[in-house]
């Protein structure tokens, strides 16, 4: 179950473990996307780029984020909503890289018309295995307060 509201704290951070971003990652979502284009999916055309290979799309990496945070026990089940994203990119991702996500907290505010959610903010940065930030980005989340009716037990009275 991932936190809720009152569970973060302007400061935290988040270090997810690494993911390989593998060639048929990025077919999938070429297939999923319908976004062929060869710079992704065709290693011969990649061999001769300035990247040498395949690489992800860049909003690839933005859904891969999320599940990689999913993975810290931070979002499932608590999250409402992604209320928005900014993002940034600033580096090729390639097939065979190394990807971790950097989150802090950087804003948390109850909401004053529903008081049973509140926003928390991140800023984040996908580091590749360099440690270069191949993509930065901030995102807010509508997270369930503890109070939250869907927050209670499903046997709760």
């Amino acid at each position: 179950m991932g936190k809720f509201f009152e569970e973060f704290a302007v400061g935290d951070q988040y270090v997810t473990p690494e993911r390989i971003i593998t060639v048929e990652d990025i077919q999938a979502f070429a297939n999923l996307t319908e976004d062929h284009n060869p710079i992704h999916v065709d290693p011969e055309f990649a061999a001769r780029s300035v990247f040498g290979k395949c690489i992800a799309h860049g909003p690839m990496m933005v859904g891969i984020t999320f599940g990689l945070l999913s993975k810290l026990d931070l979002l499932d089940g608590t999250i409402i909503a992604l209320k928005g994203i900014e993002w940034s990119f600033n580096g090729p991702i390639k097939a065979d890289d190394a990807v971790r996500v950097v989150a802090d907290v950087i804003e948390t505010r109850i909401s004053k018309k529903v008081p049973d959610r509140g926003a928390v903010t991140f800023k984040i940065a996908v580091l590749n295995q360099d440690g270069d930030q191949v993509q930065i980005g901030s995102a807010t989340g509508i997270m369930m307060t503890k109070d939250n009716p869907a927050a209670l037990p499903q046997n709760a009275s």
